[in-house]
């Protein structure tokens, strides 16, 4: 090892700044984005190209994004709360800031959606029932109540709200060789509670927060380690090894077992593979390497992702209305051609629409947490406490 690399080593991966989570950011979103913009494309006919079929088979793996958002969440919401355990105004420091992150867009997007299913631009309403259970972050459960899911994407934000109102109390009252354990039977119980909730006719994948729990445990467990006294760069690429490995023996071990326990066994793998990946590019963003993990667009996405998680559904569905009811050509049908043309037009749209969002309707809001921060937590509040967290419609 070189002087330069044993430096890097010795200095740790947990920086003020850390742009690759920008990246992981972007290529998350993106993943999402892609999935949604093919998710209701069926090729018909014996003659599409084989191309097209492996194009789409790949872009619908896209759904994995949110399991790469839940394993970031969980690492940076863990740092925050490890970071600050000892400060004052713990709780309302951190519940504050998280509301001034999140609640602005999120409740204007609640309120649009009303709107609009109210005035007829979308076909689809957004029911009072299913407003009403968003607001208070249960939109994950409206199955449960007889509600239908009438804005699908909610489902991951409802999740992540309910780690934030358990997982500060367990940082703040555990030690951390508790914390550890907490998190070892979270990643243990929950691949055992979806093989339930498959064999009893359930959702292979959430919505529901006891079976999406493991992907925000193993990002916890990727911040303790990395502030313990073996997190560096050198451990920690050991640490995406290792989480490769396991999510590989995952993947083989569900050939091998029934149904049930194949499925929940696939979502195990994807949440190591996350890990995997987030380990990865913090290795690579201390490193040499490190423009692999900065490049231009993927830190450009990742800085208005939850902007762009929030909006872009509801802008594919009105491309789709907009173009059955009065450009019958622009329709998708079963055009690969057509939905290309969907996914670039809507793409622009919605990166458009984020970017003025979180340069001004966003913005305001986090200029008031970023003076929170600097009056009653830090000197130079850190950048990087804000993992918008999208979703898929699974």
């Amino acid at each position: 090892m070189s002087t330069a690399e044993k430096r890097c080593d010795q200095d740790g991966i947990l920086r003020p700044i850390m742009p690759e989570l920008d990246s992981v950011r972007g290529i998350a979103i993106l993943m999402v984005f892609l999935f949604h913009g093919f998710e209701d494309l069926i090729l018909a006919g014996p003659n599409v190209p084989i191309w097209e079929r492996l194009f789409l088979s790949t872009v619908r793996l896209g759904w994995t994004g949110v399991n790469l958002f839940f394993v970031l969440s969980g690492f940076l919401i863990t740092g925050i709360l490890l970071d600050s355990a000892n400060k004052p105004h713990y709780y309302s420091s951190f519940y504050f800031r998280r509301a001034l992150r999140i609640l602005p867009a999120y409740y204007l997007l609640i309120a649009v959606l009303v709107l609009l299913g109210r005035i007829g631009l979308v076909g689809e309403h957004t029911s009072w029932s299913f407003a009403g259970l968003s607001v208070i972050y249960l939109s994950n459960i409206t199955p449960l109540l007889g509600v239908p899911r009438d804005y699908s994407p909610f489902w991951s934000l409802a999740v992540e709200e309910h780690f934030y109102l358990i997982w500060p109390t367990a940082v703040r009252i555990l030690k951390r060789r508790s914390l550890v354990t907490a998190v070892a039977l979270m990643c243990a119980c929950e691949p055992v509670l979806r093989v339930f909730a498959v064999a009893c006719g359930g959702l292979w994948w959430g919505p529901y927060t006891w079976l999406s729990a493991d992907g925000l445990a193993l990002g916890a467990l990727l911040a303790m380690f990395a502030r313990s006294t073996r997190g560096s760069r050198t451990n920690i690429l050991r640490f995406a090894g290792l989480s490769a490995l396991v999510g590989t023996a995952a993947l083989g071990a569900s050939l091998t077992v029934p149904m049930p326990m194949a499925i929940s066994l696939r979502a195990t793998c994807v949440n190591y593979g996350s890990l995997s990946l987030l380990s990865a590019a913090l290795w690579l963003g201390t490193g040499g390497y490190r423009r692999v993990v900065n490049l231009r667009i993927l830190p450009f996405y990742g800085f208005i992702s939850y902007g762009l998680y929030l909006i872009h559904p509801l802008i594919i569905h009105i491309y789709n209305d907009m173009s059955m009811k009065y450009v019958p050509s622009f329709s998708v049908g079963h055009s690969f051609e057509k939905c290309l043309l969907r996914l670039f037009l809507t793409l622009i749209l919605a990166t458009a629409v984020a970017y003025i969002s979180r340069t001004t309707y966003e913005e305001f809001f986090l200029q008031m947490k970023n003076k929170m921060g600097r009056r009653e937590m830090d000197p130079k509040p850190v950048r990087y406490d804000e993992p918008p967290l999208p979703s898929r419609s699974r």
